[in-house]
């Protein structure tokens, strides 16, 4: 599982600023937390959110994320992390 840190914050936003989505911080009603915009591929987070709500909000829409967009090259830091958020989901399910 990724710890709730400021650093794996940043490799979460960068791991999807390379899969093409803008993430933001906004103030609003979110009752999930998030609000993802597919047309424009933006992810708004609600703002008041601490670090460990940010990173859980960002590893639940990496976690319903299935397959990179067509010319889109992960770097290997990257393909690692998607990799271990996909096991660790993927584990989390079978002990369910």
């Amino acid at each position: 599982m990724i710890t709730a840190t400021t650093r794996n914050l940043k490799k979460l936003e960068t791991l999807l600023k390379e899969l093409g989505y803008a993430v933001r911080y906004e103030k609003g009603n979110f009752t999930s937390g998030y609000c993802l915009v597919e047309q424009r591929r933006i992810a708004i987070v609600n703002r008041f959110y601490d670090t460990e709500g940010r990173v859980g909000v960002l590893l639940d829409i990496l976690a319903e994320y299935r397959v990179p967009p067509a010319g889109v090259e992960l770097t290997p830091a990257s393909e690692k992390l998607l990799a271990k958020i996909r096991n660790s989901r993927r584990e989390a399910a079978e002990e369910e």
